[in-house]
């Protein structure tokens, strides 16, 4: 198990603590700047074949019924699935008969002869190694819209 602090952690939670409330418009500002590091970094370690699995690479806020929650998601665009989506010319019996270029390149996939080709997990990658940079991007930013709100 891997431990680690936090810097600036406590000092968000007590000013968290004075303002009651946590402020809607700050939460979401925080963390869309935190998932843009995520973003950036899989956008850059994408495969480059066309150019349009890095330009598929969109942010997704979630939804949700709590104030005081925002969740960002690095997803790829439904929008190109005419481009992603191509039928499989020897489908398997019983498999699915459409290849997911995406997921394919982030996971992996059988060749013809049966060999597996692994894959390169770029989305995978860029949320772990900048984890502390996002983690340290989002304390700051509601660090600051905190500050904010308790001076006005």
């Amino acid at each position: 198990m891997v431990k680690y602090k936090i810097e600036g952690m406590n000092e968000l939670q007590r000013s968290l603590k004075k303002l009651g409330d946590v402020p809607q418009k700050s939460v979401t500002k925080a963390a869309k700047k935190g998932m843009n590091i995520a973003l950036k970094s899989a956008r850059q370690n994408a495969p480059v074949d066309t150019g349009e699995l890095k330009s598929g690479i969109i942010m997704v806020g979630e939804k949700s019924r709590f104030k005081g929650k925002k969740v960002y998601q690095v997803v790829f665009d439904r929008n190109k699935n005419d481009i992603f989506q191509k039928p499989i010319k020897y489908p398997k019996k019983g498999k699915n008969k459409i290849a997911y270029y995406p997921a394919s390149q982030e996971f992996g996939y059988f060749l013809r002869n049966g060999k597996y080709m692994p894959g390169l997990h770029f989305m995978k990658k860029a949320l772990q190694e900048n984890e502390t940079a996002i983690t340290k991007k989002i304390v700051d930013e509601m660090s600051k819209e905190i500050e904010k709100a308790l001076r006005g």
